[in-house]
């Protein structure tokens, strides 16, 4: 039999164990905080375009309108854009690495669109990382009366840089991993949303 830890013994490891303990469960809620505190810091809209067309600022869109119009019958036409997206942490947090993401994008006028950001992405306090984000609405999943309006829609984001007022982005953290522990996605990453605002700003949704 092997032969069983000495009174003295449990006292000198007691304190120890307690510690270990005590840091690990001091580590998640603060690791877990970065998802709470994570923060887009900008978002505009490049690259836009419907199909093959590319949708320039001031282009008069009447003859793309017709154009896309009688592509319609051919296939998918999509209209294309890429969001360029800044996330941070508020300065004074410690460095973190999250696992991608998923998102859903809902803009006025269009159907609700989601997907995946699969790439690790470093999230470092004063220092915004800067991500690019392609995202598709189907022309042909709505209904063809409202073509016009989203190619409208497509040109104003060509014209201003960034998404109409109204417009609303969630996002969902996956794995993070600071403070030397791995938090799995959906213990403490909650869904982030933010709305566009009139002027274009950004502001957190509960």
């Amino acid at each position: 039999m092997l032969p069983r830890p000495s009174p003295r013994r449990w006292r000198l490891l007691a304190p120890l164990c307690l510690a270990v303990l005590l840091g690990g469960c001091l580590a998640i809620p603060q690791t877990g905080l970065f998802a709470f505190r994570l923060a887009i810091t900008s978002l505009g809209v490049e690259n836009v375009r419907i199909g093959p067309y590319s949708i320039q600022a001031g282009l008069d869109t009447s003859d793309i309108t017709s154009l896309i119009a009688s592509s319609l019958g051919m296939g998918s036409l999509p209209v294309q854009a890429t969001l360029a997206m800044g996330l941070g942490l508020p300065a004074g947090m410690p460095a973190v690495e999250m696992s991608g993401f998923r998102w859903t994008l809902n803009v006025p006028g269009a159907e609700a669109i989601s997907g995946n950001y699969q790439e690790e992405v470093t999230l470092t306090s004063g220092d915004d990382a800067n991500l690019r984000l392609p995202v598709a609405f189907d022309l042909l999943g709505a209904d063809r009366n409202r073509l016009a309006p989203l190619v409208e829609l497509a040109s104003q984001m060509a014209s201003q840089g960034e998404l109409p007022a109204g417009s609303e982005l969630a996002i969902t953290p996956g794995d993070l991993r600071g403070l030397g522990m791995t938090l799995p996605a959906g213990l403490w990453t909650p869904t982030l949303r933010f709305a566009v605002g009139e002027d274009g700003e950004l502001t957190p949704q509960r």
